[in-house]
């Protein structure tokens, strides 16, 4: 696995907090951190910025057969399916095995960290973050992919990772990643979720990403939730780079608090 990190210049000696980028579909380590512009805003407020590959890269024979499933599509999912069982383990990798690297070799402070991601790291971020309360101090997210048990690209993912659904509905183990499921059942204080949303975006008309949903599921359960819909914008990673100083800015105020 690979991953890029960005240090900000005053990080020299000190331990600073960390925000974890999750990328989407098709994306490395690289996209987020060549096309986001997020150096400018992680360097003002010492903060640094960690992202790892989007899925292992270990030559499973049908792993390039399509861009959604496979290389660059690792789901954030710890897969029980074979052969994918073996290698992709993206749950554990992000929330465990990677901060571990970090730690050991870089000047983090290990209760000063929190997520973020784009898409299918959207759905990643918001998994991790509910899935591990305490472990981050904030989470947000730009069009994430909030219902993949109800999303053509959330179901090809969790069939071809966890298994199929037979008959028996939404298995127990796709329930462990889908975000809205889990928002739905959650019990306890957290931070507020901040989700960006374009309303040109193609995938959100496709039906992929529902945000909707995710709303309603923290309205129900009393989970504070921000649903910014952006007029005109879709997508890219220009709609990314537009609002990324206001994620950094809300994850500073947890991390500083």
């Amino acid at each position: 696995m690979k991953f890029a990190i960005y240090l900000p210049p005053d990080s020299e000696g000190k331990k600073n907090p960390v925000i974890y980028w999750l990328s989407g579909l098709t994306c490395t380590e690289q996209n987020f951190i060549t096309k986001s512009g997020a150096q400018k805003y992680a360097a003002e407020h010492n903060v640094i910025i960690v992202c790892p590959d989007t899925s292992p890269r270990c030559n499973i024979p049908g792993e390039d057969e399509s861009y959604d499933f496979g290389t660059g599509a690792g789901f954030y999912v710890d897969a029980t399916v074979k052969p994918w069982n073996t290698h992709y383990k993206m749950y554990s990798y992000v929330t465990q095995e990677l901060p571990e690297v970090i730690h050991a070799n870089f000047p983090i402070d290990p209760e000063k960290q929190s997520i973020m991601g784009h898409s299918m790291g959207g759905h990643g971020a918001l998994v991790c973050y509910l899935r591990n309360p305490g472990k981050y101090c904030s989470v947000s997210a730009f069009a994430p992919i909030c219902h993949p048990s109800q999303s053509p690209w959330g179901r090809k993912a969790l069939t071809g990772y966890l298994g199929d659904t037979g008959d028996a509905g939404i298995p127990d183990e796709w329930k462990k990643y889908d975000a809205t499921l889990l928002v739905a059942k959650f019990d306890g204080q957290l931070a507020d979720i901040l989700i960006d949303q374009g309303d040109s975006d193609e995938f959100l008309k496709a039906g992929q990403l529902t945000p909707e949903k995710f709303v309603q599921a923290c309205k129900e359960a009393q989970v504070p939730v921000i649903l910014n819909m952006r007029e005109g914008y879709d997508h890219s990673y220009y709609y990314i780079a537009t609002f990324i100083e206001d994620h950094i800015k809300h994850h500073v105020k947890y991390l500083r608090s």
